[in-house]
């Protein structure tokens, strides 16, 4: 009569133990690494109060006709220059198409998917209804280009447009 092969090591109730703790240590592991990478690369809100956006909704919508009912031709353009920079040149017209000076332009290259790489460029008016600026570095990629003009310290432009820079 021949016996049946007995296991070299059984399985205890000791093995059991280590083998879940071991298998439990690297899950929680695995999720504390991907939970600490997620905070840190975190972009951030849109808007810091959502309550505040919402009650400033009013007052953009009717900032937003205004702008309508001015009738601007205002146009942008973009030039990329070959140490990594950008050139932002701004036309701005009244409605009867003759150029507007005077006005205090600000440009905002924000990157869609993280405000922390947001860059301001300020607008210098470098002749009449021409104005100009330039970001020192702005990497390739899409970016919001968001315009605002500004007379006698009130907004009277605003513009948000999807830009591709290569």
């Amino acid at each position: 009569m021949s016996r049946p092969p007995v296991s070299p090591k059984p399985l205890t109730g000791g093995k059991v133990l280590v083998m879940l703790l071991a298998f439990f240590g690297v899950v929680i592991g695995a999720n504390m690494v991907m939970m600490r990478l997620a905070i840190q690369t975190l972009p951030g809100t849109e808007v810091d109060s959502a309550y505040s956006a919402s009650l400033a909704y009013e007052k953009e919508i009717a900032a937003a006709h205004d702008q309508n009912a001015r009738n601007w031709k205002v146009d942008a353009r973009i030039q990329r220059g070959p140490n990594g920079g950008a050139t932002l040149l701004v036309e701005a017209r009244d409605n009867n198409g003759r150029p507007m000076t005077g006005l205090k332009f600000l440009g905002r290259f924000e990157r869609p998917t993280d405000r922390r790489a947001d860059q301001p460029v300020e607008l210098a008016e470098t002749g009449i209804g021409i104005y100009r600026g330039s970001a020192v570095t702005i990497a390739p990629g899409q970016w919001d280009l968001v315009l605002e003009g500004d007379a006698a310290g009130r907004r009277m432009f605003l513009s948000k447009n999807r830009v591709l820079l290569n």
